[in-house]
């Protein structure tokens, strides 16, 4: 539960109260229109016979002006619609105040006991008793240069240049001990239907994503080798997928990607296993 520092409650109680004392000073002036166009901002106007007697803001007074001169219909007008946009501002003030203190934080699908989803995108996970949001990486296209050396060197294409999608540094960021974690994917464009669970490969400094295998010279169509572990897909809104492996996974690293065109995206949410003891 989030908790409201004083701070906080000073700040917001400020807000309120000076939303709440614009109607009290937009209904003490008046503006007192005349027919040419121009007004009096006054406090208050009597009418009488042909003569309008007013309190004048301006110079603190009372004075008089023939009635003939006044546009009663603007000054009614521009009332009415001084006093409809106060109470707009009262209605949304309490509303402010409604929304900060008395709203929940999370309405969110539960995903565990007492953990639930928060509003935004994202792809989550339970581990113990805290949800974990994992972080998305950019993977980097890297050419296998002593593979492509050799295929120029062969007068016939019978090897395939190679290149490796990687991603920087040995392990990933987000840590995880649970053997067969749920993942939930939050998303409007439905990208929970368009992940796949991937084993990476670690490397030094680096972690092998995929490997591209390209025929020579352009001749022959490109092959995405890449280590998939099967997933378990289960829709559980039009916004939330929500993906687990069928098996225990082994420690190591893993990520997340999206599949566009059966082409892996480079940007995928990766995490890392560790090492977890089994239930005997």
């Amino acid at each position: 539960m989030l908790s409201r520092s004083p701070i906080r409650c000073l700040l917001t109680g400020a807000l309120l109260l000076g939303a709440l004392c614009v109607p009290r000073q937009a209904w003490a002036s008046v503006k007192l229109f005349m027919k040419d166009g121009s007004y009096q901002l006054v406090s208050t106007y009597e009418v009488h016979g042909d003569r309008v007697r007013y309190y004048s803001l301006e110079r603190a007074e009372w004075e008089e002006m023939p009635a003939a001169l006044v546009d009663f219909d603007t000054t009614r007008r521009a009332q009415e619609e001084e006093k409809a946009t106060a109470k707009k501002q009262l209605e949304e003030a309490k509303e402010i105040q409604q929304q900060r203190f008395e709203k929940p934080p999370d309405q969110g699908v539960e995903v565990a006991p007492g953990i639930r989803l928060p509003s935004e995108d994202g792809i989550y996970t339970v581990e113990g008793l805290r949800l974990v949001r994992l972080a998305q990486s950019s993977g980097e296209i890297v050419t296998d240069k002593k593979r492509t050396a050799l295929v120029l060197a062969v007068p016939v294409p019978l090897l395939k240049a190679r290149s490796l999608v990687v991603l920087d540094g040995g392990k990933a960021a987000v840590r995880l001990s649970t053997p067969q974690p749920a993942f939930y994917v939050q998303s409007a464009d439905g990208l929970g239907a368009k992940l796949e669970l991937l084993r990476v490969k670690p490397a030094k400094d680096s972690r092998v994503v995929e490997q591209v295998d390209a025929g020579r010279a352009g001749i022959g169509k490109a092959t995405e080798l890449r280590a998939a572990v099967p997933l378990e897909r289960t829709q559980i809104s039009p916004v939330l997928y929500k993906l687990k492996p069928t098996q225990p996974l082994e420690p190591g690293e893993y990520a997340l990607g999206e599949l566009v065109q059966e082409k892996l995206n480079l940007d995928v949410w990766d995490f890392g296993l560790d090492k977890w003891e089994a239930v005997k």
